[in-house]
């Protein structure tokens, strides 16, 4: 039986698990079909951007964050690009729209359960049924981070089969890898969710909507952002995302954890964990907590954790402070030597 958007929230929160067998026995969702061979599959929307027009062997997939899109990221990663070339690296920078999100929203064949586990997935069947090279590095936003981590964690398990090849290294940005308690922040996100459920599907104008947004009390820069995330409609305008399927991509991004993978990471892997200064999401516990991954340092036999603080920020990294974003990722971005 449907629920509703409110109890959906709650009885998902009552009954979220808390405790989790390590990264390698993380038992999934029923997963949508794997892409295995040169059949016709519909995979997710997606643009690249380059510095230049040169060769480049080296790829970088981009993941946006809740109610996003690649495009909200276009900016930022043709910075970084340009950056990185200037460092005698030439990348790739392969702008993703998520399911339910962005151009991809309009793709059928991406079937529920609309979670991490298909998320990531979706992923893997964009490299080979494009025929990409498998991403050496991955960025990802807040609910991209834990694309990102799903998608490391399945790689290194063999669910992509052998032709997989499990990045070098993540950036993980404003996204806590951990269970995500409904009073762990000022519940914004949950308000927006809320505000955009209760109206209709089709709007007057883009103008009308981030007026609306602001007569409720959110700030000026995220009722723009949300206003950035609709499409012409005949004489309206309606969403570039299917709230809904956003809806249970976001539970399933609270509820589920990632601690186990980087408590041990990949051998050859480093997890590099942007926080946001000024951020509501990061408890002093799990910051203790990362912090010590972080002095574990690399073994032999697994990959590493680094932490970074983006000053000046909160969580819309990219919006806030994005010339201080590029200061930490481009010196320490994996060299291609």
């Amino acid at each position: 039986m449907e629920r509703t958007f409110r109890a959906s929230f709650r009885s998902r929160l009552l009954f979220s698990t808390h405790c989790w067998a390590p990264w390698l026995l993380l038992s999934r969702s029923p997963p949508s079909p794997l892409y295995e061979g040169p059949r016709s599959i519909e995979t997710l929307a997606y643009e690249e951007v380059r510095a230049s027009d040169g060769p480049s062997n080296s790829t970088v997939f981009v993941l946006h964050g809740l109610l996003g899109s690649g495009r909200n990221w276009k900016t930022f990663s043709r910075n970084l690009a340009s950056e990185l070339q200037k460092r005698s690296s030439v990348w790739r920078m392969v702008l993703v729209d998520l399911r339910n999100h962005g151009r991809s929203a309009g793709i059928k064949g991406l079937d529920p359960p609309h979670d991490m586990g298909n998320a990531a997935r979706d992923l893997a069947n964009l490299v080979k049924s494009h025929e990409l090279a498998w991403p050496e590095v991955i960025i990802g936003h807040s609910m991209g981070g834990k694309v990102a981590l799903e998608f490391v964690a399945s790689c290194a398990r063999g669910d992509y089969g052998e032709s997989a090849v499990l990045p070098k290294q993540l950036w993980v940005l404003d996204s806590v890898p951990g269970e995500v308690k409904s009073d762990a922040s000022d519940g914004e996100v949950e308000k927006v969710l809320h505000t955009l459920n209760s109206l209709p599907s089709s709007l007057p104008s883009r103008q009308w909507v981030v007026d609306h947004m602001l007569s409720l009390g959110f700030s000026k820069s995220l009722s723009e952002w949300i206003g950035s995330n609709l499409k012409k409609a005949g004489e309206h305008v309606t969403w570039t995302f299917n709230l809904h399927a956003a809806i249970d991509m976001f539970n399933s991004y609270r509820e589920t954890s990632y601690w186990s993978l980087l408590e041990h990471p990949p051998k050859g892997l480093e997890i590099a964990m942007v926080r946001a200064e000024n951020s509501d999401r990061w408890q002093g516990d799990v910051l203790q907590k990362l912090e010590g991954l972080c002095r574990k340092g690399e073994t032999p036999e697994e990959g590493k954790i680094s932490v970074h603080v983006l000053p000046k920020s909160g969580h819309w990294v990219h919006v806030d402070n994005p010339k201080g974003l590029l200061e930490i990722m481009a010196p320490n971005f994996i060299s291609k030597a």
